[in-house]
């Protein structure tokens, strides 16, 4: 380590000057290690719960039933993932605004935040759960899923609804906690969110009757369960004392609508962006269920959950870049925020690229581990991987640079770009090549890749021009 701070001319005393708590001494690379590091775990525990899901799944029936089972599946995982990114939206808000006061000192406001997140992330959530009980039977239509697959994403979908205001209410305050510094904390809670789920959902669709045989609603019923567990966690660790500065009071928690101002200011440019992406993605979906390839959904969500072995820790690398961004333009000093994001994205690239060149290797494995004995997945899927591989260095860049800016409050120039690409080419490219021409599973996935390319490109030129660095929070 010291080398490598040497060698980057990131020595302790610059960095480390700036920002208080548990950051301040520590080099800059340290500082990075240790806002990712319980996120990694976080994501790699993550990651696992999916890939059970996936699991029992795949092996919950065969032939046609599994067929029908993984592409519900398929499009369980992406109404999930995004109704939480819109959660998240608000956590994007709190995070800023708690960061920013950390790094300036202003504790009551950094208190204010986590309080005013808590009920903003309940509304959330409550939200996420009206929307998508009334939008079921609509999406799934539109999707063109199978009348099998039908049936079992819809009995998917209206359980996992209900998890909505507790994983947002859990988004919110998770978020509090690391832009003030404390990854260990959401950690915890996340251990505990992933534990019960994976133990229901195992117990809910194997156990003998009558707690087993429930099916996908049994996968579903355990996420929920295990969100409900993770708040609760959450709830009682602030309880017990204060986390890195933060903890739970009565004047913290009374509504102050300017600071949820603040934090909706910041949140609902993205909000609004997570909601074209959404569109967007679903367009995606309807595009791959209609391709005509019996289980191409399914097999493009087991592609997916590979390449997450990926972009979660990305992701983890990219927490550390939004707080570090908050706390050191808090601190006033811009130089150094930049600085922050720079190592942050170089990490990211390397390990996302190393990745990539597992998932080649390795492909074959890797899908007939999830889909065992199923050629038809096989054949779709692996392929998909080599796409994957080559195009992991845009996807860290974009993973990295925009939550960064994110975390900085730069949420409209995020929004602007991102969903101007998405829009292009994830839906005017894809309608021309599928109405048109002949589109594969693999021709999507490399419309999605030089998506990636592009705001990789773009993202890059915003970070260097600066502007970011000036967002008002």
């Amino acid at each position: 380590m010291e080398e490598l701070e040497e060698n980057v001319g990131l020595g302790s005393a610059a960095p480390g000057a700036g920002l208080g708590g548990r950051l301040a001494g520590l080099s800059l690379p340290r500082q990075v290690l240790v806002l990712a590091a319980w996120p990694l775990l976080e994501q790699v525990l993550a990651f696992f719960v999916g890939l059970t899901d996936l699991l029992i799944s795949g092996r919950m029936a065969v032939g046609a039933e599994r067929v029908a089972i993984l592409d519900a599946m398929g499009l369980g995982g992406y109404v999930g993932w995004f109704f939480n990114i819109l959660q998240g939206a608000v956590a994007t808000g709190v995070m800023a605004l708690v960061s920013r006061a950390t790094g300036g000192r202003e504790h009551s406001l950094a208190n204010r935040g986590l309080g005013q997140g808590l009920w903003l992330g309940v509304a959330a959530g409550f939200g996420s759960l009206i929307l998508l009980q009334l939008g079921i039977p609509a999406l799934i239509h539109w999707i063109r899923l199978s009348p099998a697959a039908a049936v079992q994403a819809e009995i998917y979908l209206r359980v996992l609804a209900v998890s909505g205001p507790f994983s947002g209410a859990m988004f919110a305050v998770n978020a509090a906690l690391r832009g003030a510094g404390d990854t260990r904390t959401p950690f915890l809670a996340m251990v505990v969110v992933n534990l019960v789920n994976m133990a229901l959902a195992w117990t809910l669709v194997f156990a003998p009757a009558p707690w087993g045989g429930h099916g996908v609603g049994g996968i579903a019923t355990g996420t929920v369960c295990g969100w409900i567990a993770g708040f609760l966690t959450t709830v009682v660790l602030l309880g017990r004392g204060r986390h890195a500065g933060l903890h739970w009071a009565r004047a913290s928690l009374r509504p102050h609508w300017e600071t949820m101002r603040r934090i909706l200011r910041i949140g609902a440019p993205q909000a609004l962006e997570i909601a074209g992406m959404w569109l967007i993605h679903a367009f995606g979906i309807r595009v791959i269920a209609g391709l005509g390839d019996e289980g191409a959904l399914g097999a493009h969500i087991l592609a997916i959950r590979v390449e997450s072995m990926s972009f979660l820790p990305g992701f983890a690398i990219a927490t550390a870049a939004a707080t570090l961004a908050g706390q050191y333009l808090g601190a006033g000093s811009k130089v150094m925020a930049e600085r922050a994001v720079r190592v942050c994205w170089a990490l990211a690239v390397g390990l996302m690229s190393l990745m990539g060149v597992f998932f080649v290797v390795f492909r074959y494995h890797l899908i007939g581990w999830m889909a065992p004995d199923s050629i038809l997945h096989l054949r779709l899927a692996a392929p998909l991987l080599v796409v994957c591989a080559m195009a992991q260095p845009f996807f860290a860049t974009c993973i990295i640079l925009k939550t960064a800016m994110r975390g900085a409050g730069a949420t409209g120039i995020v929004m602007r770009w991102a969903f101007g690409s998405m829009l292009f080419y994830r839906v005017g490219v894809l309608w021309l090549l599928t109405t048109y021409a002949s589109l594969s599973l693999t021709g999507v996935w490399i419309v999605l890749s030089v998506d990636l390319l592009t705001q990789a490109i773009i993202f890059t030129r915003l970070y260097r021009r600066g502007k970011w660095l000036e967002a008002r929070v």
